[in-house]
């Protein structure tokens, strides 16, 4: 009788650790399976990462780094998989991919264009608009997946992708509704940044000229004996984006490390100053190669719309495992020397 229960126990336990163990990846696999669609259809938007999907591929590592990180910490909220809880989250894991399929052929992006406002007698900014909307509602279902899955706690495990997400798709409703520099507490930061970037010209040799307006931005003209370029330049020209969504991501970071106060705030310090100058360097790359191919060169639109916000994007994933290879330096360095001591 006690071999038959504990045979009954251990296959319900197998069948509940398996159920487990799906129900943790239901998370990716909606969203790999809404990415996938999107890049079918518009390829070509994987292609930059300012206002463009190149984000999505970060969110994705992002939430497998965490995932195989913390595969046993994580607990998820569904054990049965004939609960009802289990059938709400299938039916919120299929929602990405029916928003992309409904927005993509409903005429749903065409409305989302044709709402949005018309800055200057331009639709550049409104064209965007459809994908800055899917930015937002990919961050919502998100939350809602993750709370469905793990809980209230698995929001704690899953922040980082989560900011990242909503950070971009946040910077890039800003630049549809307030283009060319107009929302001033981003715009604040971009004169000091230009004429930074002006200094490091000069001392490469560039003739420079810092002065004048277009609209709100201000207008950086470079010259040299291979040409000359002109740009006026807006905050997300100048990389505040990429400082925006560096904030978010290391507080959040930092959060739940276990440092000192005073190591955090000298984390993020450092981290800060580098990506500024980042973004500094930037500006001073898009010049360069604007005046060796043209201003409206395909380098140029290469640089300005993916490979110029990758370096941010890049720096800021990569400074924190920087802290926590350090962090894991420190300690391995702290006990050799603890114990040399007590020998």
């Amino acid at each position: 009788m006690r071999a038959n229960l504990t045979r009954i126990l251990k296959v319900k336990i197998s069948r509940i650790m398996r159920a487990s163990n799906l129900v943790k990846i239901v998370f990716i696999l909606s969203f790999a399976a809404s990415f996938i669609i999107l890049y079918l259809l518009y390829p070509e938007s994987y292609e930059r990462t300012w206002k463009g999907r190149i984000y999505y591929l970060f969110f994705l590592w992002l939430v497998s780094l965490e995932l195989t990180l913390n595969w046993e910490k994580i607990n998820v909220k569904v054990c049965e998989l004939r609960s009802k809880r289990f059938i709400i989250l299938i039916i919120a894991a299929l929602l990405p991919t029916t928003y992309v399929l409904v927005s993509s052929f409903s005429g749903l992006n065409t409305a989302i264009m044709e709402l949005s406002p018309k800055h200057y007698g331009l639709d550049w900014w409104s064209k965007f608009m459809p994908l800055t909307i899917e930015y937002i509602v990919f961050t919502t279902l998100s939350l809602l997946i993750v709370i469905l899955t793990y809980g209230i706690e698995g929001l704690r495990y899953f922040a980082l992708p989560l900011s990242l997400l909503g950070a971009a798709g946040l910077i890039f409703l800003i630049d549809n509704l307030y283009p060319f520099g107009e929302f001033t507490p981003f715009q604040m930061l971009v004169p000091t940044t230009v004429t930074l970037a002006n200094s490091l010209l000069t001392m490469m040799g560039y003739q420079t000229e810092l002065g004048g307006q277009t609209y709100k931005t201000p207008v950086l003209k470079v010259r040299s004996e291979m040409g000359e370029a002109s740009f006026g330049i807006a905050w997300p020209c100048s990389g505040i984006d990429g400082l925006i969504i560096y904030s978010v991501i290391t507080v959040l970071f930092l959060e739940n490390n276990d440092s000192s106060l005073k190591r955090k705030i000298a984390y993020f310090l450092v981290g800060a100053v580098v990506t500024y100058f980042i973004n500094v360097l930037r500006i001073v790359e898009i010049f360069v190669i604007a005046v060796k191919y043209g201003v409206t060169s395909l380098e140029v639109q290469r640089f300005h719309d993916y490979y110029g916000p990758l370096w941010s994007i890049a720096w800021i994933i990569a400074y924190q495992m920087i802290i926590i290879g350090a962090q894991s330096l420190y300690r391995r360095v702290s006990l050799k020397h603890a114990a040399k001591e007590d020998l």
